[in-house]
């Protein structure tokens, strides 16, 4: 019994390594071009071939400043409304929204000085008539030799004061907005100018002040060009310049990109932002772009710097990060955590940190991810 376990320990042995051996014959057969993990950050392909890659660049490439903004009238083309006569309102014709046209009746007022403008006015149409007969009555004697010519200096004094008075009343008629020829306490007040009217702060049956309306009562914008007024940060501002081009992104149009300059840059900053206004002007024929719109606009400094580029496809997001996987030595590959800039002008993704020129990157993280989690889910 003693000669018969050493005899049976090698048989164990003997059936171990072929068991072995023909798990490893059938390994080949089995290998596919799915990585396969070997910690949480590396990876190992049998066929890396089958992964293109592509080299990180070093181009010199403008500085690029990203900033939030909103999309607003252009001041230049901004009227406020007011009412130089106070009332009440009777009529309401137009409202927030409502795109008008210049000498359009904006809303109708039942104005007690308007009515009274009109009164003056009228009273003094009437002494006007009066001194004019008197003065060619006066005429008329002195021509005759029936009176001295200081009667009739006097006459055209009293004519040319009335006259005075009745083109001071006939002005402030037409200043409140009335008609002297249509005498009536109904003040029509117009639009000024063509445009879209963005700001409203009255309603029907509303009392209105006499040269003290605050706020006014519309607001109307020519919307034919707009503003994009973004706050940019005072760590950006070096590379911001008056003339620099910029891309503006609104959400409410994701696949447009437009394009603008600089047109102001503030030179004040707002002490709780620590930011500084930089406006930008946009057409807006169609009148697509609403004051109050979201946007992001994107600045390109003139000056050039090296900046690390990569294939935009070799950028990875994943929880709220970005990855690349990078060739190592023989068919391993890892994957790195980096900070991903702006796209450069030819379509590349700038890279501020995780790489460096010259690494190997697989240009399709998004395929290599998905072999990866196929081949987790197959073990």
């Amino acid at each position: 019994m003693k000669n018969k376990t050493p005899i049976m320990t090698v048989a164990v042995l003997l059936g171990m390594l072929c068991a072995l051996s023909a798990c490893s014959r059938e390994a080949p057969a089995a290998a596919s071009k799915a990585p396969v993990t070997l910690d949480p950050d590396v990876f190992t392909a049998d066929h890396p071939e089958l992964f293109k890659t592509a080299k990180a660049e070093l181009r010199p490439l403008p500085t690029q400043v990203t900033a939030n903004g909103t999309v607003s009238p252009d001041v230049n083309r901004t009227i406020h409304v007011t009412s130089l006569g106070g009332g009440r309102v009777v009529d309401l014709k137009a409202k927030l929204g409502d795109a008008v046209q210049k000498g359009q009746t904006l809303l109708v007022i039942s104005s007690p000085d308007l009515a009274g403008a009109f009164a003056d006015y009228e009273k003094d149409k009437a002494d006007e008539a009066l001194a004019h007969k008197a003065l060619d009555r006066t005429q008329m004697l002195f021509d005759r030799g029936a009176i001295a010519a200081k009667d009739l200096e006097v006459a055209q004094d009293a004519e040319d004061k009335a006259r005075v008075d009745l083109d001071t009343a006939d002005h402030r008629v037409r200043i409140l907005g009335g008609d002297p020829a249509k005498p009536s306490p109904l003040l029509e007040l117009k639009a000024p100018v063509s445009g879209t009217i963005v700001e409203q702060n009255v309603a029907g049956a509303e009392g209105i002040k006499s040269l003290d309306n605050t706020p006014n009562l519309f607001t109307i914008a020519n919307l034919s060009e707009v503003w994009v007024v973004c706050d940019v940060f005072e760590n950006d501002l070096g590379e911001v310049h008056l003339g620099d081009s910029a891309e503006i992104r609104l959400n409410a149009f994701s696949d447009r990109v437009l394009k603008g300059r600089v047109a102001d840059i503030s030179r004040v900053l707002d002490p709780n932002t620590r930011s500084a206004k930089v406006r930008i002007v946009l057409g807006n024929a169609d009148g697509s772009l609403r004051p109050g719109m979201f946007a992001a606009a994107t600045f390109r400094s003139r000056k050039l710097t090296d900046r690390i580029v990569v294939p935009a496809t070799a950028i990875m997001r994943l929880h709220d990060k970005d990855w690349v996987f990078r060739k190592e030595a023989g068919n391993t590959f890892r994957k790195i955590a980096v900070v991903a800039d702006g796209l450069s002008p030819d379509g590349l993704q700038e890279i501020r940190e995780g790489v460096k020129a010259g690494d190997e990157l697989v240009t399709n993280a998004l395929e290599f991810s998905t072999e990866v989690a196929e081949k987790r889910a197959g073990e």
